[in-house]
């Protein structure tokens, strides 16, 4: 009998983006001083585990993040473009404010998470799901009753949450996603459980910004 495969999910460290609530999606932001000091905390937190494989989004902010921690084992990093954050188009790059005088009626979709809309240049919220739970299915199968690191965004881990609560899609957050927040969570026969979510104890501060 295989045991439950488990995951170590950490976000990625904050960026001036993050600080600046700009919607990043695909834009390659580098972390920001406050971000390397906390995936570093992240890395003196988890380098002493040992993963089956140490694996991340490879934007940046998360291959850097993972790279401080998988250095503290002299680990590898594995990049895995199907943990990148969700595309969102005409959005990326612009500010809440921003967006609510740009793109007044398509910001409302994206806000209320209807999950069909499709931002000009990204991807739909459905899209994106489907994305991440096949990545995360395979991921599971590779790497069955073994230990994980994985180093993500929040979109991924809205995802993420979602599949382990049967929460839709389309309801609104309400659950804490911090930059360089670790979480647990377990893979067993096809069902995701949460052993610990969001555990920000290692840093001095950290932010969760809402989506736009």
């Amino acid at each position: 009998m295989i045991a439950p495969t488990q995951f170590f999910f950490v976000r990625h460290g904050e960026t001036s983006w993050n600080a600046s609530r700009r919607l990043q999606g695909h834009v390659d932001i580098p972390l920001n001083a406050n971000g390397v000091q906390q995936a570093q905390a992240a890395a003196r937190l988890l380098g002493v585990k040992t993963f089956d494989a140490v694996l991340s989004s490879d934007l940046a902010r998360a291959r850097v993040t993972a790279e401080f921690i998988a250095a503290v084992r002299g680990t590898p990093v594995q990049l895995v473009a199907g943990l990148r954050e969700r595309n969102f188009g005409m959005f990326q790059g612009l500010s809440p404010g921003e967006a609510d005088l740009r793109y007044p009626i398509e910001q409302t979709r994206l806000r209320t998470r209807q999950i069909d809309f499709t931002p000009d240049g990204g991807e739909s919220l459905a899209q994106f799901a489907t994305t991440v739970t096949e990545t995360l299915q395979g991921i599971a199968g590779r790497y069955a009753g073994g230990t994980v690191l994985c180093v993500t965004h929040g979109g991924v881990l809205d995802v993420i949450y979602r599949l382990a609560t049967g929460r839709p899609l389309e309801s609104a957050r309400d659950f804490a996603i911090n930059n360089a927040g670790v979480s647990i969570v377990s893979h067993d026969k096809e069902v995701w459980c949460i052993d610990a979510w969001n555990d920000c104890r290692h840093l001095d501060e950290s932010r969760d910004e809402l989506p736009i």
